[in-house]
């Protein structure tokens, strides 16, 4: 997942030693679902779905299943803002050393041809995933840290801890419970700039401070512009926020505050990069 991983655990939920073990239990949650999820990887679900022709379809696992279902439903909320497929616009627009370049309108159109989650279906009582599109990109960068946060904090509800923070790369944060005597845990946002307290919720960023010119716009077909801004999504799961963060980067305001005020926990944060 391109990211380091931490873990804190409250030190009254467990002693050195367990709390050690559960960290390590996670650890090895995370490990599992790299291999089912990242499409640089040939026994991964997501990879094989990037090998399939137009019309065909594969069977796959709980875990591609659940972020391919969530991918699709973000599509479908941030009307286009969001789109796992986006991929080989990545490779057109940003070279290997991150540097921009110009591509023509007729390469465009030709990567048009693979690009969008409409060109997906997912067939539930099965767990089938049918391609309309050949060789297409599936690419969960964007919410993959997000459901791994997700499915570890789980782990760790099942091994009795209840309070506790999981960061993926200071990117995503999820939060659960509290440390002890406080209400919640304290995040610190934007390099220090703002501190939130977060409890039972996650919170991930999207910028260009580190990566640069990295976020494409799924309904323009084109990078978003570079901004010295970044933008906070809040929501009640951390692969909600992962995913909403990146399609605020898209979305205008109006749109941005319409959604959050459709969905309780969910909010949208922007800070000085």
């Amino acid at each position: 997942m391109a990211t380091t991983f931490d873990v804190v655990i409250n030190h009254e939920d467990a002693d050195e030693t367990y709390a050690a073990q559960a960290a390590q239990a996670v650890f090895q949650e995370i490990a599992r679902l790299e291999d089912e999820l990242s499409r640089f990887r040939a026994s991964s679900d997501i990879y094989r779905l990037g090998q399939l022709k137009a019309g065909e379809s594969i069977l796959v696992g709980m875990a591609a299943w659940d972020c391919l279902a969530l991918a699709k439903a973000m599509h479908e909320e941030t009307q286009g803002a969001f789109d796992i497929t986006i991929g080989p616009l990545m490779n057109l627009f940003v070279t290997r050393e991150g540097e921009p370049r110009q591509v023509s309108k007729e390469v465009i159109d030709q990567a048009r041809q693979i690009i969008g989650s409409h060109r997906f279906e997912l067939e539930e009582e099965t767990m089938r995933v049918t391609v309309h599109a050949s060789n297409m990109i599936f690419d969960l960068g964007a919410m993959g840290k997000g459901y791994a946060l997700d499915q570890c904090a789980d782990l760790l509800l099942d091994w009795k801890v209840n309070n506790f923070i999981l960061n993926a790369g200071d990117s995503t944060v999820l939060a659960q419970g509290a440390p002890s005597g406080k209400e919640a845990w304290s995040i610190t946002l934007g390099g220090g700039e703002k501190r939130i307290p977060l409890n039972h919720r996650a919170v991930s960023g999207s910028g260009f401070a580190v990566k640069g010119a990295h976020i494409m716009n799924p309904r323009l077909f084109q990078p978003v512009p570079l901004k010295n801004r970044r933008t906070y999504a809040l929501a009640p799961t951390a692969a909600l926020s992962d995913a909403l963060s990146t399609a605020f980067m898209v979305m205008e305001k109006e749109e941005i505050d319409t959604l959050c005020s459709r969905y309780a926990g969910v909010e949208a944060l922007e800070l000085e990069a």
